[in-house]
């Protein structure tokens, strides 16, 4: 497991310990583990630029799961985005082809899929849209890198387009939990005028182990539940610990204006400041997803996503 520490990489990884497999995870030195401290796998220090460390995290493995991912869609300098996400992978799949892998599981992204106004968008249908600004280029880029290997070199690889997900120990937290945490602990009263695909975090995890045993080398999946409104994804949340659901509704016009300004300020400050434009624009266009091939192909039946954001809920609650 490569990038145990994040939020799906930390559920990957507990999932295997569950069943029981033999789980080595590679780390940065400076990682904050709390995701993964109680369980017992074997640790190997390194980055994804380390080819020796890459090499020996590798050695004997059946599997590589892959969950590293630079999401800060913010950044005025996109250069960290390529360099992580591009050029950082192209290091880790030289060492998978040598490694000689039954399977590499990739954590790709549902903005890595097409958008559609008219119908739901399926594996098939490739990228169609260039506004999500660098992180979705680079996102992208990645995506095609892996299959590209595939098709090749031969390396067993399956993408995984994973949507946005919730529940609990979300340690770090992720940008969409924080804002679920400040909506659980009633320190939240909006909500935003768009919606998107989500899936549960556990639900997202055993989807990565399904693959490792019945994905298609050079396939992707899509790996999500549904289509929510933010509303109801709020309400859910607030009910869940007891409290009023957010009643303020901020429509994607006032949130396009206020992401404009924020990215003046942050030219102006010469400082990355978080609510970015490109960051608005791919909420407001993404699309209802069909995960019927991660149905058919990996036998992969989410449990529904509500239950995942009371989890969520209740978890974000009781840590304040």
């Amino acid at each position: 497991m490569i990038g145990a520490s994040g939020f799906l990489g930390s559920h990957v990884t507990r999932q295997l310990a569950a069943s029981g497999a033999d789980v080595r995870v590679m780390l940065r030195r400076t990682s904050s583990t709390q995701g993964i401290d109680d369980l017992d796998v074997e640790r190997c220090y390194g980055d994804v630029f380390d080819d020796a460390a890459l090499r020996s995290a590798m050695a004997g493995c059946d599997v590589v799961y892959y969950c590293v991912v630079d999401a800060r869609m913010w950044l005025r300098d996109p250069a960290p985005l390529f360099r992580t996400n591009v050029d950082g992978l192209r290091h880790v799949l030289d060492a998978a082809v040598a490694a000689d892998l039954d399977k590499f599981v990739f954590t790709s992204t549902a903005g890595a899929l097409a958008i559609s106004d008219s119908r739901v968008v399926t594996e098939d249908d490739p990228h169609n849209w260039d506004q999500g600004g660098a992180y979705i280029e680079a996102r992208v880029a990645a995506e095609n890198l892996v299959l590209s290997y595939a098709r090749d070199k031969g390396l067993p690889a399956v993408a995984m387009c994973v949507s946005t997900t919730y529940g609990p120990r979300d340690w770090a937290p992720t940008p969409h939990g924080s804002m679920l945490s400040l909506v659980a602990n009633g320190k939240f009263p909006f909500y935003f005028g768009y919606s998107s695909e989500v899936v549960g975090i556990e639900d997202a995890a055993r989807a990565m182990l399904l693959a490792a045993e019945h994905g298609r080398r050079g396939e992707r999946y899509i790996v999500s539940d549904r289509y929510m409104s933010v509303r109801e994804l709020h309400e859910i949340a607030a009910t869940a610990v007891g409290r009023k659901p957010p009643r303020i509704g901020i429509p994607m016009a006032a949130l396009r204006a206020g992401a404009r300004a924020n990215d003046v300020m942050a030219r102006l400050l010469r400082r990355d400041l978080l609510f970015a434009y490109a960051g608005i624009r791919m909420a407001e266009l993404m699309s209802p997803l069909d995960h019927g091939k991660a149905e058919r192909e990996l036998g992969w039946r989410p449990e529904p996503v509500e239950d995942s954001i009371r989890k969520a809920a209740l978890w974000f609650a009781c840590r304040g």
